[in-house]
């Protein structure tokens, strides 16, 4: 399985929304961190999502870190190394930067996308294939950015079964998604009961999930727009993802 597909999903479904801006979901210094697990009891890693203040090119800034590694048995069967960076525009999140350096298994990938607002052009340097390529783009996100670019979007007048989009860049292909909205959950977690959003994706790849609508993320209903849990259904077992620890939140966390 390569899991940077889930990666990917886990960045990219948890926020499909669309609606009017409202008030900052997060601020510098936010920490997220999750607890992966397989088939619901055999933990199988962490993946930690930060974000902080800093200069690009003589820009005010965003900078954005994802990082995913296995732990226990299961880095002793597949050993993984995630790493994700982002840099990106505080005021509309339009990305300016995007590094992805992954081991997972045998599997190597380093690529590094600049992008250029002004011309609508992505340049991307893959060092594994040590090859050089640019594309064309009209409103696009990296993983990282689309993440944050989402959650400053209200959901509250989104209805049911409604599917929004987003196009993302990944390596040197621009990937269309959608997701549905399917309504509201009072969630039982670790910090307590939580009002939660569910979403699901439609995928459209059935080389890794069971079908196309396999993942389901559930995010607060605050001003955070956190996620909080993901499930996904693989061909075999199951990948889920819960909050584990939090730091530095804009708002306050709410709980019932």
């Amino acid at each position: 399985m390569k899991n940077h597909i889930v990666f990917l999903f886990f960045i990219c479904f948890i926020y499909k929304t669309y609606g009017q801006e409202k008030t900052t979901a997060f601020k510098d210094g936010e920490w997220l961190k999750y607890k992966v697990s397989y088939s619901g009891f055999l933990r199988a890693g962490s993946i930690v999502l930060e974000v902080k203040e800093t200069n690009y090119k003589d820009k005010k800034v965003f900078h954005s870190k994802g990082t995913g590694w296995t732990t226990g048995l299961v880095k002793l069967f597949f050993e993984v190394d995630d790493n994700y960076e982002s840099y990106f525009n505080k005021e509309n999140i339009k990305p300016y930067l995007f590094k992805r350096k992954v081991r997972e298994g045998n599997y190597r990938k380093n690529v590094i996308m600049s992008f250029n607002h002004k011309y609508k052009k992505a340049y991307i340097q893959d060092f594994n294939l040590q090859k050089d390529t640019s594309i064309v783009f009209h409103n696009i996100q990296d993983m990282l950015s689309s993440f944050y670019y989402l959650r400053r979007k209200e959901v509250e007048k989104m209805k049911i079964n409604q599917e929004v989009e987003i196009n993302i860049l990944l390596d040197s292909q621009i990937y269309p998604f959608k997701v549905r909205f399917l309504g509201r959950e009072v969630l039982k977690t670790r910090f307590g009961k939580v009002k939660t959003l569910l979403f699901k994706p439609i995928i459209h790849s059935k080389r890794v999930f069971k079908d196309e609508e396999s993942v389901i993320v559930w995010i607060t209903e605050d001003a955070n727009k956190i996620p909080i849990k993901l499930k996904a259904n693989l061909a075999v077992g199951s990948l889920r993802a819960d909050l584990e620890k939090y730091r530095n939140l804009a708002n306050k966390f709410v709980k019932q």
